[in-house]
């Protein structure tokens, strides 16, 4: 059955590609073939949608493409032109949108979902969907991942998710999360529907039909990191595993996927450690160049300290690469298979578990396969695009 959907994209994106930005634009691909999609988007947005998005209406909020970066006054003002220019956008269609069935904000930023809050207010028989995939911790906790100037934004975001919660507890009748453990949130007047998240497995296969997977001998890259550089993903304490990783084995190389506001501090770590010949960065990458990359590599490393999933990390292991991370709750349910989960947060125990993946083949090739598996029966995108679409 056909339906008519809004997606609201309004916020700033940022670096590189997140979770929910995968999210967004995978059930924006699939479900564009038997829906009447309209977009109602940021230009950071509309920048990130794939050529095999085509068959959408667009209507862009704000022709600035603009990334404030790190400079907190800025990106306040930025949050704030956000809000207003998409409210904007939805006072001045609001005929256009008023026979829609469904609005998906695609995260719980306020400039996605304070629009989306007002389409409902205006009509309340489109069904509100919310994508809530990030619980911000109390930033003055003892194992809060921000420092620094970094606490003064997590407890921003932190005080803004109170009133977003109960925004989104009152008024929405859809909400997306990534993991089980996230169901306590929300009020039973809300529908929770687990994403978690899923692998393009149809362009996967076939770049793995065209290109030879390499021994795991001859595997350039002893592990890989991939994700944004932000404090909560471990990307100071990845530079410290490594660096206890190449104390035991100093030929070990590490391949870095990624941008974000921590890069710089990564590099200073780098330095400190004398690790430049071990550790090498490539930026931001996708399709072939990403590919190309995993299939060089033996083990996939997530560190993150405080994370509802993880999506990063299951491309990798759709080519076969165990993984090592702390044992963080989301984890469980998200990954059951395919890691090895290190006790909470110790560097030294996280780099002994890349190491036993190194030197001990049988562990390897067991892990490796649960990771194949795990993959491939249960996160194609094709698949979990639908099973969500039934869900809702």
């Amino acid at each position: 059955m056909s339906h008519k959907i809004i997606f609201i994209a309004n916020n700033n994106i940022g670096y590189g590609l997140s979770g929910g930005d995968t999210i967004f634009i995978e059930l924006l691909h699939h479900w564009q073939s038997n829906n009447k999609i309209t977009l109602i988007a940021c230009q950071e947005a509309i920048n990130i949608l794939p050529t095999s998005i085509t068959k959408i209406k667009i209507i862009k909020t704000d022709s600035i493409n603009n990334n404030p970066n790190n400079n907190l006054l800025n990106l306040l003002l930025h949050y704030v032109r956000r809000i207003y220019f998409g409210v904007r956008t939805i006072k001045n269609k609001k005929k256009q949108l008023k026979n829609n069935d469904y609005v998906y904000s695609v995260s719980d930023f306020l400039p996605d979902l304070l629009p989306a809050l007002y389409l409902k207010i205006l009509y309340p028989k489109i069904k509100w969907i919310v994508g809530f995939y990030l619980f911000a911790p109390f930033p003055f906790a003892q194992n809060s991942p921000y420092t620094g100037i970094n606490r003064i934004k997590g407890f921003i975001y932190w005080f803004i998710q109170l009133i977003t919660k109960t925004i989104v507890s009152l008024f929405a009748d859809i909400v997306f999360i990534t993991s089980v453990p996230d169901i306590k949130h929300f009020s039973k007047n809300n529908k929770i529907i687990v994403i978690r998240g899923g692998v393009n497995l149809s362009e996967i296969n076939k770049y793995k039909k065209n290109h030879p997977i390499l021994p795991i001998s001859k595997r350039k890259y002893d592990g890989c990191f991939m994700g944004r550089f932000h404090p909560q993903k471990g990307c100071l304490e990845l530079i410290k595993i490594w660096q206890q990783v190449v104390s035991k084995i100093p030929s070990a190389k590490l391949a870095i996927i990624g941008q974000g506001e921590m890069e710089s501090k990564m590099k200073q770590l780098i330095n400190k450690y004398n690790l430049t010949k071990n550790i090498t960065f490539f930026g931001f990458q996708n399709g072939k160049p990403k590919y190309d990359i995993f299939t060089n590599s033996k083990v996939i490393i997530h560190p993150a300290t405080y994370d509802s999933g993880g999506m990063a990390s299951a491309e990798a292991m759709a080519f076969g690469l165990p993984g090592v991370s702390f044992d963080l709750e989301a984890l469980k349910t998200y990954y059951p298979k395919g890691f090895i989960k290190t006790k909470c947060f110790s560097n030294k125990i996280f780099a002994q578990n890349i190491i036993k993946l190194l030197k001990h083949k049988d562990v390897y090739v067991k892990l490796s396969q649960e990771s194949k598996n795990l993959i491939q029966s249960h996160w194609d995108w094709a698949k979990r695009s639908q099973e969500i679409y039934n869900e809702i």
